[in-house]
């Protein structure tokens, strides 16, 4: 087995970009991003995810959001319908 590898000859591989992303630079408070870190931990997903959400959820400020008793109407009338 080789002790030391020679990467003098070696190329950088593609950088496969991800579709419909943008890479930037953005300057967040750290008490807020160790929040959307910390949330991230406890359900899973990556904060940038958690980022992405929230920012969506402020581009519709008129949405509201899906309530049990709503979610419950909508599944009786579609039971009902069918």
């Amino acid at each position: 087995m080789e002790t030391e590898h020679d990467f003098s000859n070696a190329k950088r591989g593609a950088v496969i970009s991800a579709s419909n992303k943008s890479r930037i630079t953005i300057h967040l408070d750290s008490d807020i991003l160790d929040v959307f870190r910390a949330n991230a931990a406890k359900e899973g997903k990556g904060y940038q995810t958690l980022i992405n959400d929230a920012l969506r959820q402020a581009m519709m400020p008129h949405a509201e959001p899906v309530t049990e008793e709503t979610l419950r109407r909508v599944i009786r009338e579609e039971l009902k319908a069918a």
